[in-house]
């Protein structure tokens, strides 16, 4: 078949289109970015976020105040005891109750060890993606440390449920002020040999300098939050800026980058690791004695000897748990420094034992919705180290 020479037909079309995601192993959860490539040079991107919905939103307004902590867990369940406490928080603000001292200290605890978690989570897989599988395996020893601790909190180690409204669903066991004591002193060891490792590691630098730069500008103008706001230049910080608990009586820095790029992501969290140890060593010191749950009988869950023993203990239970607890109209938002941002709840109560309305402000949204500007003109491999180092979990972009 002869060609007609003046046919503006391309016979040669540099441009492929190729999915990342939303099943591939680079890929960190069910996300799909639709790349527009030139050889390895990435020229337009498309996130597409969805394949995790279940609704859990949706459920919040069909289940009652207690049956959603639950669901809280499957958000980011690489965080959960920092979702369970941030919802308590949000009905406890509605409801005008303050939980006691003891169980706001055993709640900061909770957070932190939350963030160490999280930020192992993250380090350790973004470093896996780039090759780097001894600090996967140092830091994941020291996950699994962590999880054990709060298995021996609540019975639980990825979905905890360990919050209620009004207190707390168990106290700490008795060997965990010294469990906690030589978790301290141990695991920043671990967090000095991976800065060995990393830090100064030629090949690490390559990789990460300079690669999925996120300006101070752009940062705001998405609506960013957390680790990854501070490493692009902004000093913010929820705990520092609009304190709750007892944070205020906390010695701690903010760990605030320049350069807002993956390198610079990575040593934030490393230092914010550093920080979270500090402020357990705090908690861990300064810890009350006390009770655990608050007084009002709106919310106090009977112990169960008393349960087990008296008729309107029992009774009370079950409208605890059966008919639900009866949260008066209003509406709240409350909002924490979780892990990767900021994390918020909103409530809106009509009355009686389900929410008329629940929203949750997901810090993943946010940096998802960055993340297709952020690859344009860096290389497929830029990407996949990019994306680690941000940190979007799933179950809590999609909900």
């Amino acid at each position: 078949m002869s060609q007609n020479p003046n046919s503006q037909t391309d016979f040669y079309n540099p441009n492929v289109l190729i999915n990342l995601g939303p099943s591939h192993p680079a890929m960190h959860g069910t996300l799909r970015v639709m790349c527009r490539v030139n050889g390895e040079t990435i020229e337009d991107a498309n996130c597409e976020i969805g394949y995790l919905h279940r609704a859990i939103e949706k459920l919040g307004e069909d289940k009652t105040y207690h049956q959603w902590m639950v669901y809280t867990d499957r958000l980011n369940y690489c965080s959960a005891l920092n979702n369970n406490i941030a919802y308590a928080m949000s009905v406890e603000n509605l409801m005008g109750i303050s939980v006691t001292e003891r169980c706001m200290w055993i709640r900061v605890i909770c957070m932190e060890l939350s963030r160490i978690i999280d930020h192992i989570i993250c380090v350790a897989i973004n470093a896996l993606d780039l090759g780097a599988m001894t600090v996967f395996w140092l830091l994941y020893h020291w996950r699994e440390e962590a999880y054990t601790m709060i298995e021996s909190m609540c019975g639980m180690r990825l979905t905890t449920t360990y919050a209620r409204i009004g207190g707390m669903s168990y106290d700490l066991p008795d060997n965990f002020t010294e469990r906690l004591w030589k978790f301290c002193e141990e695991f920043p060891r671990a967090l000095d040999e991976v800065e060995g490792l990393l830090t100064s590691n030629r090949i690490w630098i390559d990789r990460t300098k300079n690669v999925g730069t996120i300006s101070k500008e752009d940062a705001l103008k998405f609506s960013i939050t957390g680790p990854c706001l501070r490493a692009s230049g902004v000093d913010h910080d929820l705990r520092r800026d609009r304190p709750y608990y007892v944070y205020p009586e906390l010695d701690f820095d903010v760990v605030v980058g320049s350069n807002g790029d993956v390198y610079d992501r990575y040593l934030v969290r490393l230092e914010e690791m550093r920080q979270s140890v500090r402020i357990l060593k705090q908690c861990n010191k300064k810890l009350p004695q006390g009770p655990l749950w608050v007084s009002d009988k709106r919310v106090h869950i009977p112990e169960k000897l008393e349960v087990y023993s008296k008729m309107e203990v029992l009774i009370h239970h079950f409208k605890i748990f059966m008919e639900g607890i009866d949260v008066p109209k209003g509406e709240a938002f409350t909002c924490v420094e979780g892990p990767n941002g900021e994390l918020g709840f909103y409530v809106v109560s009509r009355g009686g034992p389900k929410a008329w309305r629940m929203r949750v402000k997901s810090p993943s949204f946010m940096l998802f919705q960055a993340f297709e500007q952020s690859v344009k003109g860096g290389k497929i491999p830029d990407a996949v180290a990019h994306l680690g180092s941000v940190n979007i979990i799933a179950g809590e972009l999609d909900r």
